[in-house]
Order: structure tokens, then sequence, then C-alpha cells
């Protein structure tokens, strides 16, 4: 992090992202590259050959000590107990209204000693609010602004990855599992996680060597046709998935049982902040959900737009864009229940015109 608390935020590798020419925009107070060769030809790039995406604004926030386990599951909506050491688990962070905080991966790296992954947008947030609700009994710390973060994504990762990567016995590295090893001269946590929907890992490593990591993972990928690739291709790769984003699809405002993600919700693991709320409305009904959908009619749906049926306002689009993949329209709504089977019709209001769509299955994307 580099800048005063007035200034933009930069990660490590801005002079990287200036290097290659970038795009550069404000999110959430950070300077990102949105795209370097544009958003379609980089996510293009990723679904067959290779991407590299600098996210070292998300978050790092570990908690060790003898009780470290116990702190996790007060906060955490799935079941640490079950993780093994190397293993990573999705899950979410909720307020007491069930509301979510925001979503997370959590990494168990012994019996005493784990670490969030949390979005850019939240990470002082998530740290007070882990430390609130959990500080009493473990050592919780936000070590985000000494860690960087780089993601290698798409089919030719595991031979770039290969050509650079040592100690590290990759071959039997499974979903959802990080390792440690090294790239160069320097340790990394190696992940194979992701937010495109394609294979590919996610490194951890201390901050200043972000630069060097970044090269020599680019010279690896060269004969791959490996390319960076900015938040806009993100963006639209992760749409494809319907993995929800923060602050568009997902909030603390919307629970995980609207967000259609109970399964990474585990009831039986006993106490967790937001636990009695989520039993109590999963018990009283969900009056909305979060769905795929495609449009019929040409038009492209965005963020905010209103989903008309039955001549009412029953929702609104939470994310949209047109699919590279598949040059369908696509989007996620937020609608009343009842509207939210596969299948079923409504309308997407875009610029004054009520244009057709319909409820689909998801991923919208699949190979």
């Amino acid at each position: 992090m580099s800048g005063s608390a007035e200034s933009p935020k930069r990660t490590p590798l801005y002079p990287v992202h200036l290097k290659y020419n970038a795009k550069i925009i404000d999110f959430h107070g950070w300077e990102m590259p949105v795209y370097y060769t544009g958003i379609r030809d980089e996510h293009l790039t990723v679904r067959s050959k290779a991407g590299i995406f600098d996210v070292s604004h998300m978050g790092y926030v570990s908690v060790s000590g003898k009780n470290a386990l116990d702190a996790v599951q007060k906060v955490f909506t799935a079941d640490a107990t079950k993780m093994k050491n190397g293993v990573v688990s999705y899950g979410l962070l909720c307020n007491e209204k069930g509301g979510i905080v925001d979503d997370v991966t959590l990494f168990k790296i012994g019996e005493e000693s784990y670490f969030f992954c949390v979005n850019a947008s939240n990470v002082e947030k998530d740290y007070e609010w882990i430390k609130k609700n959990s500080g009493d009994i473990a050592e919780t710390k936000n070590e985000s602004t000494e860690k960087g973060i780089i993601a290698l994504q798409g089919p030719m990762a595991d031979e770039i990855l290969a050509k650079v990567a040592e100690d590290a016995d990759l071959k039997s590295l499974r979903f959802f599992h990080f390792t440690e090893g090294k790239i160069g001269n320097d340790n990394v946590i190696i992940s194979r996680t992701g937010y495109t929907g394609e294979k590919g890992f996610e490194f951890f490593f201390q901050r200043n060597r972000a630069e060097t990591i970044w090269n020599l993972l680019m010279e690896a990928g060269k004969e791959y046709g490996l390319k960076p690739a900015g938040l806009g291709a993100r963006d639209t790769l992760r749409l494809e998935m319907k993995y929800t984003l923060y602050g568009n699809d997902i909030d603390d405002s919307i629970t995980p049982l609207e967000a259609c993600l109970e399964r990474y919700v585990d009831f039986d693991k006993g106490f967790f902040v937001g636990r009695d709320a989520l039993l109590k409305q999963k018990e009283e009904g969900i009056p909305r959900r979060l769905v795929g959908f495609k449009m019929i009619d040409a038009g492209i749906p965005r963020q905010g737009y209103e989903i008309i049926a039955d001549g009412n306002i029953i929702g609104k689009v939470t994310s949209g864009n047109k699919s590279f993949s598949t040059g369908d329209s696509i989007g996620m709504a937020l609608v009343k229940t009842e509207y939210s089977s596969i299948g079923t019709s409504f309308f997407v209001s875009i610029r004054g015109k009520n244009l057709k769509a319909e409820v689909v299955k998801t991923p919208f994307y699949k190979k």
C-alpha cells in the first residue's frame, strides 16, 4: 500500500500496470487496472490460455493461538472443524441479522493458525468485525499491508507455474487446497483457487516481492500466450460463473439464504454470529432470491435496472453484462421468491423499455 490516507491506494504492482499501459480506474479507493489490451481480449485469453491478475488490494486477516479454531467458528458460516491443514474453505461472515458482512475464503495453516482472504472494499470492516467477535479468545491481525497476492488463471496455468515453482508438489494439489513452495527465491503460498471458473492458482507472499514474482510468471508464460488481465475481465469471467461480487450481488442487508449461498452455511456446527436470524428466516420463508437470467430480447442488463412482472417491480439487477464466451446477455437479479424458478419469464427495464428475460440454470458458462 502506498500514499496517504487521503490519496488513492496502490498495490506494489502499480509500476507494472503503467509499464503495460493499463487503463487505471478508482476501485474502492485503489488505483487498479481495469484492462490492458481490452476486456474482451483478456477475458477470452483467460478462457483459452492464461491470464495473470494483480489482486494485492484484497485483504489478509490472520487468526492464531490455542483457541483459533473456536474463534473462527464464531464468525464463519462453514464448519472449520472439518478442515485439514492445507485446505481452503469458502464461506460467509454474517452480522446478527444474518446479513452478509463479507464472503471470504478461510485457509487452515495449522491447528492454531488460520487466515481469511477478504474483499478489498471490506478489509477494515472485516478485521474490526472479526476482532470484535472473536478477538477475546484468539489473536487477530490485519496483515493486508504486508502481503501481496497474484492470481494465475486459465487452462495453461499448470504448465506456466511448473516452469518457475520449486519445492511444491503441484500435481497432487487439489481444488481448494494450498501448499507452500518457491517461485524464484521467494517463499509463497500456492493455492488452487480463483474467481474465474478456470483452473489456476492464487499466490500469497511478502508484499515487496510482488514485482519479481509477477515478472517470473510473465516470462514463463510467454510461450503459452499469458497476458495481464484487469478488473474488467475479472468481473465478466466471474459473472459467467454466477460468482457473487460484494457490493453488487451481496451486502450487509442480504442473507446467504436470499443469495442462494445456503450450501456454505452449516447450521449443524453450532453457534456462529447470525445463525439464529438465518434459522428464523428459513422457518418463516425466504422473501427474495438471487437468480441468474438470460435476456430473450436484445439488450444488456446493468446493475440497478428494475425487474418487472405482472405490472409490478419485483426486483433489481445486481450484475449484468454481455457474456464474451457465449454471446448471451446475462445477469443476476434479486427478485421475489415466487419469480425465482428456472424458466420464469420477467422483463428488465432497459432505458425505458421492458425487455423480456428468463431465469436460467447457472453457471452461464460451461466447458
